[in-house]
């Protein structure tokens, strides 16, 4: 170990960016800087915000040392960018935040990938699986994990994790879980063909629980899957959110071409300005189950201090008292 201190948040206006951060201030980590394009919507004292792009060269925006570098920025909302727009910030800021690390000898390094690199399956998938990505968005991160195993592979002394979460929720998601809320709270959720779709997930203070877990490893190269052990379906997943929501549970299933129809007619009034936030790509994502094993994290002796109904629960009090 080199005697840096202090750590570099690429991303760190971004939703998990913004609990790490908070995790990290709590902890008195300094420096702690955070690097991002766009201003943080709640700044936390003790950070020092800078803002920068990761697609460019940003070693002159961080003139110091740190000890470890946690690469979260990235262009993830699938579908909603042209395919080059994920490699510009996916790989090339994979390119430079290893750039960095190396000239201000850094030795670890926690890469946020995604499930994404194993692209769709129904069967359980560990850390093990074949990658298989299917969309830009995953094809980019699964180069964005070569970059960074080259990067450690220079040095016998760096310390690299790979971290692939699943659907990750919490105050301030602003995604998948809170348009689902938004929807139970509308009476407007039908289960679009299926009930039994598994989708992993977790709550982000449990991410940061594994994250801080995994940067304690020794591994040169640390892979983990990131998700609740239990294969919860979306049927679980929205009568556990409605019961902690105290809304009714929906029941009705949707048969999969009326949905499909009507994804297309909501994408249809959005290119007419009436945005729902509602398309075929993301509903065709709701049917297919993303069986996300952290067999890794058990095997290694992690333990998961909330479940599925524990998370959700924490979220809905954070909105609360957020106001």
């Amino acid at each position: 170990m080199t005697g840096n201190a202090g750590s570099l948040v690429l991303g760190g206006s971004g939703f998990i960016g913004g609990h790490l951060l908070a995790d990290l201030a709590a902890r008195g980590i300094r420096p702690l800087i955070s690097l991002d394009l766009v201003e943080p919507a709640r700044p936390l004292v003790g950070v020092d915000y800078r803002i920068g792009d990761v697609r460019q060269p940003f070693a002159e925006l961080v003139p110091e040392p740190v000890a470890v570098v946690y690469n979260l920025a990235a262009v993830h909302r699938t579908p909603g960018h042209p395919d080059h727009e994920y490699y510009q910030t996916n790989v090339a800021g994979a390119v430079n935040a290893c750039r960095y690390a190396s000239l201000r000898g850094t030795r670890r390094m926690l890469f946020t990938s995604s499930i994404s690199v194993y692209g769709p399956r129904e069967d359980p998938c560990s850390e093990n699986a074949p990658l298989a990505p299917v969309t830009a968005y995953g094809r980019s991160k699964a180069l964005a994990e070569m970059v960074h195993e080259a990067w450690a592979a220079e040095d016998p002394a760096r310390r690299l994790v790979i971290l692939r979460p699943a659907v990750v929720f919490g105050c301030g998601e602003g995604g998948n879980f809170t348009r689902l809320l938004r929807q139970l709270r509308r009476r407007a959720f039908v289960y679009p063909g299926r009930r039994d779709t598994i989708k992993g997930c977790g709550d982000v203070g449990e991410l940061l629980r594994a994250m801080a877990f995994c940067l304690g490893r020794d591994e040169p190269v640390y892979r983990a899957n990131f998700a609740y052990p239990a294969p919860d379906t979306i049927e679980t997943i929205v009568r556990t959110l409605a019961a902690e929501a105290g809304v009714p549970a929906p029941r009705l299933v949707a048969p999969t071409v009326a949905v499909m129809t009507a994804a297309w007619a909501l994408e249809m009034l959005g290119h007419l300005g009436l945005r729902t936030g509602i398309n075929r790509d993301r509903v065709a994502k709701l049917l297919v189950s993303t069986h996300i094993r952290p067999d890794r994290l058990i095997a290694d002796g992690y333990r998961f201090e909330t479940d599925l109904t524990s998370g959700i629960r924490a979220w809905l009090a954070q909105e609360q008292d957020r106001g």
